[in-house]
């Protein structure tokens, strides 16, 4: 692998449209059927996962996002990001180190998941109860059955307005 191969340059373009809170940029670098996940978002299909960019990149007023450890070949790349941000639900500071793999395609981004320590940001996000039970498959459903909430409620308001 590479940290100077053209998918390396996608996903340093990807990262650097994030750290401007660019979600259309972001989302050019997908494929039409991109598939994402995460903790919180376990499986975003095409439009969805640009449309959670999107979702975050507006609300994340203070939002930071530093990436760095790019690498890439013609298959497969890695990064690792760290996002430092206000969790909207709580008002909490948090800071979220994340691995990423991706999988590229015609080249643009096919697959692309985030691993990071949940439990780790549930006690920043949460406080006390991310403390208590962060570490628990039911605080991830929850985590993420709301995740699925806002994005819902995000797309629909965004459909209002097109």
């Amino acid at each position: 692998m590479s940290a100077t191969h053209p998918n390396a340059e996608l996903i340093r373009r990807f990262y650097d449209a994030f750290s401007r809170r660019d979600a259309e940029g972001m989302a050019a670098c997908y494929a039409d059927d991109i598939q994402f996940g995460d903790a919180a978002f376990p499986d975003l299909r095409g439009t969805n996962a640009g449309d959670m960019w999107r979702m975050l990149c507006e609300s994340g007023k203070d939002l930071r996002v530093e990436a760095s450890e790019i690498d890439a070949d013609d298959t497969k790349g890695t990064a690792r990001w760290v996002a430092h941000y206000t969790f909207s639900a709580t008002g909490k500071k948090v800071v979220n180190d994340i691995r990423a793999q991706f999988t590229f395609r015609d080249g643009r981004i096919a697959t692309h998941r985030d691993s990071f320590d949940f439990a780790k940001w549930a006690r920043q996000a949460l406080g006390v109860p991310g403390l208590l039970l962060g570490w628990t498959g039911w605080m991830q459903r929850q985590v993420q059955g709301r995740a699925a909430k806002g994005l819902a409620s995000f797309q629909k308001k965004r459909a209002a307005k097109a």
